[in-house]
């Protein structure tokens, strides 16, 4: 049988044979492994489409956000829908215009979705790889995300082969598609660092109707420092984690770790390097991020099992000239997997996340602002705050210059339920609710975790409000909102 060569064209030229309407599912999660040559000839089209009447709009998939990918498309008004996830600047304000269709989705529940067709069918997948076969072998760079279910699922298919990133990603690579229920059988992940699959993904090789070569980082630019609200959380996170190994409530071996992405999660993740009391960890998460090298490298980090190396430039050149050290120490999988709730509710694993708000009752909320506005979506917090051992949200007490307070008497939008919300920080301190009644969960949440300012407010909000088994009003719970609305403060009493 003679091999397949692949036609090598142009951004240009691919982007021409993408039409008005069409669903395309491109690779990255986060800026991670993203498709960029395409994503960029694509919004050019559309700007020239445009410019001469014509529309030209897509539908829009990717693992996650995408970084400059969103942005691009966004700005030549080029999409139409959008899911699982964004973090566009851009993007957001459109979708808050209701200008583009968003669907906001829990990110393990995206593969299903997509195998299933809840979400119509994929025309395109554009998915950038590291290394290429005739017989479709699909070596993935940076991040896995969901591209194996895209190749798997569209009809057509176009490669980004970009020689920026080493081909040894493949050894950190765990690759599988879990198969369809009924027919599932239990996933076998007893550690952290077990691997269950293949090294690439695979495409029929008569689907690919393109190959674009491609010499270019990912352009994720490095966390900030921890600033002294940051530190403060993360000190907060940090000693209540070793009271808990103290206490029996965590062995001595310590559990692995999930944290989310941003400067306060990489905060906690540094600390806990720091402090000698806290035994060396495994992570079972869905991002790598900075922090995690150098904790890796000074061996308080073992392994890590994540679905994207959301690192700085520099630092991904860092884990590429030392492979060696690395490869036998990270797994990389598909997010059907790094957020699979049977494994993190196996492994026993502590997650902790950030939220923008959460209220006297425990709930949470990672996604809107005011209960209409979206900032990025839910991602994988929601696959992992219900299925954790422990269950930790993170936030300053307050935002703005003080004229928010992110402890509210009723959260806006709840996308965590104070059923799987075990642990509130902000810089104030900590409260736990495990056991808690109401009326002590409300009271410790006000005393340990809001801000001095709005303190008496919420005691008073608790202490006027009808009270059955909860006390709350409905006619007053959203009295700080309001007043955001209306007067730029939450602080209606001055």
């Amino acid at each position: 049988m003679s091999p397949i060569y692949f036609p090598r064209i142009s951004a240009e030229e691919a982007a021409s044979m993408i039409e008005h309407g069409q669903t395309v599912a491109f690779s990255g999660f986060t800026a991670a492994g993203a498709a960029k040559a395409v994503p960029r000839a694509l919004a050019r089209h559309a700007k020239e489409l445009h410019a001469r009447g014509e529309p030209f709009k897509l539908n829009v998939l990717s693992g996650a956000s995408t970084g400059k990918l969103d942005d691009i498309l966004a700005e030549a008004e080029a999409i139409a829908w959008r899911a699982p996830y964004q973090s566009s600047k851009v993007l957001r304000k459109q979708i808050n215009e209701q200008k583009v269709e968003f669907t906001d989705m829990h990110l393990s529940h995206l593969p299903q979705a997509i195998q299933f067709g809840f979400l119509g069918n994929i025309d395109w997948a554009v998915v950038e790889a590291a290394e290429i076969t005739s017989d479709g072998r699909i070596y993935l760079p940076a991040s896995i995300g969901a591209s194996p279910t895209f190749l798997r699922s569209a009809e057509k298919v176009i490669i980004e082969l970009n020689r920026y990133h080493s081909v040894r990603l493949s050894e950190m690579a765990d690759v599988t598609i879990i198969p369809p229920p009924p027919h599932r059988s239990p996933i076998p992940i007893y550690h952290p660092l077990n691997k269950i699959g293949l090294p690439y993904a695979s495409v029929d090789p008569k689907k690919i109707v393109a190959v674009i070569d491609n010499n270019e980082p990912d352009g994720i630019a490095p966390l900030g420092a921890p600033d002294e609200i940051s530190r403060k959380i993360a000190h907060q996170v940090v000693d209540f984690l070793l009271d808990e190994m103290r206490s029996g409530r965590i062995p001595s071996e310590f559990l692995p770790l999930q944290a989310g992405v941003g400067n306060i999660a990489n905060a906690v993740m540094s600390f806990l390097g720091d402090d000698p009391d806290v035994p060396d960890f495994y992570m079972y998460t869905e991002v790598f991020q900075d922090s995690l090298l150098d904790l890796m490298e000074q061996g308080h980090l073992l392994g890590a099992s994540t679905c994207s190396l959301t690192v700085s430039d520099d630092n991904l050149q860092r884990i590429y000239n030392n492979m060696d050290f690395f490869t036998p120490r990270i797994v990389m999988r598909p997010q059907e997997l790094s957020n699979n709730p049977g494994v993190i509710r196996r492994l026993g694993v502590i997650a902790i996340n950030t939220a923008m708000e959460f209220d006297l009752n425990g709930h949470a909320n990672s996604t809107h602002v005011c209960g209409t506005d979206i900032m990025n979506g839910i991602g994988g917090s929601g696959d992992f705050t219900r299925n954790a051992y422990l269950s930790i949200f993170m936030s300053p007490s307050t935002k703005k210059d003080g004229r928010i307070s992110t402890v509210v008497p009723m959260v806006s939008h709840p996308d965590h339920s104070e059923h799987s919300v075990q642990i509130v920080v902000t810089e104030q301190g900590l409260a736990d609710l495990r056991s808690l009644g109401p009326k002590e969960k409300a009271k410790k949440i006000i005393d340990n975790c809001a801000h001095p300012d709005y303190r008496d407010y919420l005691h008073r909000y608790i202490a006027e409000s009808p009270s059955g088994h909860i006390s709350q009003s409905l006619r007053n719970s959203y009295d700080l909102h309001n007043s955001l609305l209306e007067n730029g403060t939450m602080k209606f009493w001055e």
